[in-house]
Parts: structure tokens; sequence; C-alpha cells
């Protein structure tokens, strides 16, 4: 089962509005998804930078509206690991965004990448990759 970004953000904005407040999702594709996350001055670390959680965030956002993208409206779906590798500092105060593959959809697990970038640079900042757990079909 195929799901529009429309029908995404309607499911979100319903069940998990909060998600929506710094992250806006630029597009759902086949196996995955592209959000931009709203950089604020509190997800700054000493030095300037993003910090490690917000960029994590993203991530795991980008991963699970990738999921609902590809096997439908699955509130349940949850981060059963998130593995993230820093490879650049990004810019401060710039947004960033993350483009999620899925890499394995099975029908307990679900594997797959983002990459993070900071929207002013072409290199990425960090590479994540995820897991999640599929809840069993009743």
């Amino acid at each position: 089962m195929k799901t529009t970004k429309t029908e995404i953000e309607q499911f979100l904005q319903q069940e998990f509005p909060q998600s929506l407040e710094k992250c806006r999702i630029e597009e759902v594709s086949p196996r995955g998804a592209t959000l931009l996350y709203q950089v604020r001055s509190e997800e700054l670390r000493p030095g300037g930078t993003v910090s490690g959680p917000t960029m994590m965030t993203l991530a795991d956002f980008a991963l699970y509206v990738a999921i609902l993208g590809e096997i439908g409206l699955v509130g349940l779906a949850v981060t059963t690991n998130l593995n993230i590798n820093f490879l650049r500092k990004p810019s401060g105060g710039t947004d960033i965004r993350g483009e999620c593959k899925l890499i394995k959809v099975g029908k307990a697990l679900i594997v797959g990448e983002v990459w993070i970038y900071s929207i002013d640079h072409e290199e990425p900042v960090a590479h994540v990759t995820g897991t999640y757990s599929i809840p069993p079909q009743r």
C-alpha cells in the first residue's frame, strides 16, 4: 500500500502533530522521503553547529515518513536501531535536509539510510542508518 505526502501529513497532524512543528515533508517517493528541518537557536550546540540529537531527530523522522509512504499509515512502526556517522560540521543557524532511501522492506523489519545536508552545502554532514520494527498485521 502506497501513501501520498498529503495523506501522511493529514495522519501526522491528527496523530503526531508535534512532529511537524520543526520538520516539513518536501517529498515522498517510492521507498524514500526528503524532509527539511527548520533549525532554531535551541538546536545549536557550543561552537555554533547543529546538535547531534537534532540531526538524529531529522533522520528518525525521515525514516518514519518514508516507511509510511511505502507500507501505509502504520502508526505503531517503531525504531529499533539508529546509527549516525557525523561527517563534517553543519552550518549553525542553517536548516538541514534529510534524504532517506529504504534499503530493505520486509514484513517485520525495514532498513533505511538517511543522508543529512546543511542546505547551504552540497556535501553531506551526516550519514544515518536505521531499522524499524513493523507490527504484525491482524
